[in-house]
């Protein structure tokens, strides 16, 4: 077996995990729940929620990983043998997440490249990404493109490549989010009415909470849906957090890499609503809040082609943060399928771990890709939704597999090896951990029984 690198520094781990948590959820999906579940009342759940039930989460996967110093798919067995299907369970969530999310990264590439060549009109006419999706080849080639990169970084191992590509890019992308996020705020278009829409304008129904028509049923809804962004925005339940935290050294002040990862997060995901919904108010109204997911990949492709030639270079920009926020969330969800194979009994090194998930990873990605031609179909899901293959790999890693996990994860950690086991790894570096009793109280109770009725809520039971 591999003897185990560590990163060089807090730093590194710090922003490894940030750049695992700012990914293609973050930048669509944040800014669309926000938009529909009334704008600051949404970000004000979201960050409450983040300071309890996302930092319980987080806290004990990371502290499981270093205090194991194994990946998901051992981890658990460590802690207790007879938990040890948990780690296979969190180790088939990154293997199903893995092809259909370089598939998506390869769509972000397709744009980038468009409007680097100039072609960003081109990108925002009717049916062009329809037109590209279900094309036969250049998806697959994209998405070759995509993984390819992702594991060359993975290959170089934990220093050279995790923690070296992070202190690059994690700088780089937060600079970008905030320039567009300012540019965003200063734009604005009279309509044909006559009506002057601003940035500005658009910032504040972002930010103020609208309590108009709010029920207790409707803000449950809320509570739930910023329950499941926190799993897309924190990389929790998928083994990754594990992955990462197995590769802190024993002095690392862990309460303190925590918060920063929280605040890093959360940061992030607020700056993606002030890029987007601004933009989305000034040149579409309210009504282009509804775009969800086809929100980047149609409806700010036309917003840039209203902004004149500006908007070609605001494109580039704008899908290049986009791609290295893809870049650094797939490198951990790689991660942590390869230090699962590393770790295994097959005794892989990571040259073969990488090769061999490229390989399986590029054939389950090219049938992502016939979803949408020859091998396209419908399937109405559970929760409702109407998909087809790539949808069914998102709705069973994310939906359901993820909160089963966390559910898990929370019944190991508070009843079987207790809290203290955790609060104890903590502190090994004589660093005190703070909201510890808030800790224990939310891995025990509350946790469980919030992540069961997210569970329940996807599978339709209401």
């Amino acid at each position: 077996m591999e003897k185990r690198k560590t990163f060089g520094g807090s730093i590194g781990f710090v922003l490894a995990a940030a750049g695992s948590a700012v990914g293609l959820g973050n930048i669509w999906r944040f800014p669309y729940l926000a938009a529909r579940d009334g704008g600051g009342l949404f970000l004000v759940v979201y960050i409450v929620l983040a300071l309890t039930f996302g930092f319980t989460l987080v806290t004990a996967e990371i502290a499981i990983g270093r205090k194991t110093k194994q990946s998901p798919l051992t981890a658990y067995g460590v802690l207790n043998k007879k938990w040890t299907w948990l780690g296979w369970l969190s180790s088939i969530v990154p293997f199903i997440i893995l092809p259909y999310y370089c598939v998506i990264g390869g769509w972000v590439l397709k744009y980038l490249i468009a409007f680097i060549t100039g072609h960003g009109v081109d990108a925002a006419t009717e049916g062009y990404f329809t037109d590209f999706i279900t094309s036969k080849a250049e998806p697959i080639v994209m998405m070759f493109i995509f993984l390819l990169l992702v594991c060359i970084v993975i290959y170089l191992g934990v220093n050279k490549g995790i923690e070296s590509f992070s202190k690059i890019i994690m700088p780089i992308l937060l600079v970008l989010v905030v320039g567009i996020a300012i540019f965003s705020l200063t734009i604005s278009k009279t309509d044909d009415s006559g009506v002057v829409r601003t940035g500005v304008q658009g910032l504040k129904y972002y930010v103020i909470p609208n309590l108009d028509g709010i029920t207790i049923k409707k803000f449950f809804t809320v509570v739930m849906d910023a329950m499941g962004q926190l799993f897309y925005s924190l990389s929790v339940a998928m083994g990754i957090l594990i992955a990462y935290g197995s590769y802190v050294r024993d002095d690392a002040n862990l309460p303190k890499s925590i918060n920063q990862i929280e605040i890093f997060d959360t940061v992030v995901a607020f700056l993606a609503g002030v890029m987007i919904i601004p933009a989305v108010y000034v040149f579409s109204g309210t009504e282009g809040m509804s775009s969800g997911p086809s929100l980047m990949f149609v409806a700010l492709p036309k917003i840039f082609a209203s902004m004149g030639k500006i908007g070609n270079l605001i494109g580039v920009v704008f899908f290049a943060m986009v791609l290295f926020a893809a870049i650094t969330s797939a490198m951990s969800v790689l991660e942590a399928i390869v230090s699962g194979m590393i770790d295994s009994d097959k005794n892989y090194n990571r040259g073969q771990a990488v090769i061999i998930e490229f390989f399986i990873a590029f054939i389950l990605a090219c049938l992502v890709c016939f979803g949408y031609n020859d091998l396209y179909f419908e399937f109405k899901l559970p929760n409702g939704a109407v998909g087809q293959i790539l949808d069914i790999m998102d709705y069973i890693s994310n939906s359901i597999l993820m909160p089963i996990a966390a559910i898990a994860t929370c019944i190991l950690v508070g009843w079987v090896i207790k809290p203290k086991a955790i609060i104890e790894e903590v502190e090994k570096s004589g660093d005190k951990m703070g909201r510890k009793g808030l800790f224990t109280i939310m891995i025990k109770y509350i946790a469980p029984v919030c992540l069961f009725i997210l569970l329940l809520m996807s599978l339709g039971v209401f």
